[in-house]
């Protein structure tokens, strides 16, 4: 039985909120529609301002100044987090000095640093201090002003603190990940913090779903060439303009 137009659209926008991306070819199964049909559908969703076409699909509306909320977040793009945190922990070796940023993507690496336990975490993520003590991981948890809906610590004192630190790794989630406007987050003090910390590594991972593709927010953390991007994005054609990319297929190596 056909699906009206109504209803696809319906479902087209549901599976929009929920992951902030979809993909053509997954809608066209989903609906059991023709390519055409799909795409037709998302030219007239995109003309009520309701979503913007990208390769191979589309997303949602944002602007330079989004920002989900933490509970917002924890219940978008849940598996692909799963992933990318897997690859994200693989990075770790044994002794290091790692820094996670707050945020749900480096929330979901907790999971698999169970057996870390010679490894030294600084974080300014309240929630993830807290989990990281669970199981038994040796935290170091910055002081500063707490912001309420990422439960991040931010502020100059954190940012003070951070400069007398040295990092092996570390690992920060981002709204936006722009080939040619780089690593950005809608609040400049959450942007500082991670300048800072990037500043102290031997290396800085970027946590970035598809979704986060070709987006842009307001504040610029650094350029592409100065992180290494993780993501779940597998077209080549997409990731063709990113530098320094890992997949989440080599997380099953």
């Amino acid at each position: 039985m056909k699906v009206l137009t109504e209803e696809r659209q319906t479902i087209i926008l549901a599976q929009l909120a929920k992951n902030g991306v979809v993909k053509l070819q997954d809608l066209v199964q989903e609906l059991d529609s023709s390519t055409s049909t799909v795409r037709r559908d998302l030219q007239e969703l995109e003309d009520q301002g309701k979503l913007v076409r990208v390769h191979g699909g589309a997303k949602e509306i944002t602007t330079l100044q989004s920002e989900p909320g933490i509970i917002e977040k924890s219940t978008k793009n849940v598996h692909a987090k799963r992933q990318i945190a897997k690859l994200a922990v693989q990075q770790i070796q044994v002794n290091e000095v790692v820094y996670l940023d707050a945020g749900t993507s480096t929330e979901a690496m907790i999971p698999f640093m169970d057996n870390l336990d010679s490894v030294l975490v600084v974080t300014n993520g309240v929630q993830l201090a807290s989990e990281l003590a669970d199981i038994n991981v040796k935290t170091y948890l910055v002081g500063g002003e707490l912001k309420n809906t990422t439960k991040a610590i931010v502020g100059a004192d954190v940012v003070e603190t951070i400069k007398n630190f040295r990092f092996n790794r570390v690992f920060m989630g981002v709204n936006g990940v722009h080939p040619k406007f780089g690593f950005t987050t809608p609040d400049p003090n959450e942007a500082a913090v991670k300048r800072a910390v990037l500043a102290q590594s031997e290396v800085g991972y970027f946590l970035a779903d598809t979704s986060k593709l070709n987006e842009v927010s307001f504040a610029k953390i650094a350029d592409l060439e100065n992180g290494v991007l993780l993501t779940d994005e597998t077209d080549q054609t997409i990731l063709q303009d990113f530098d320094q990319v890992k997949q989440i297929m080599e997380a099953e190596k």
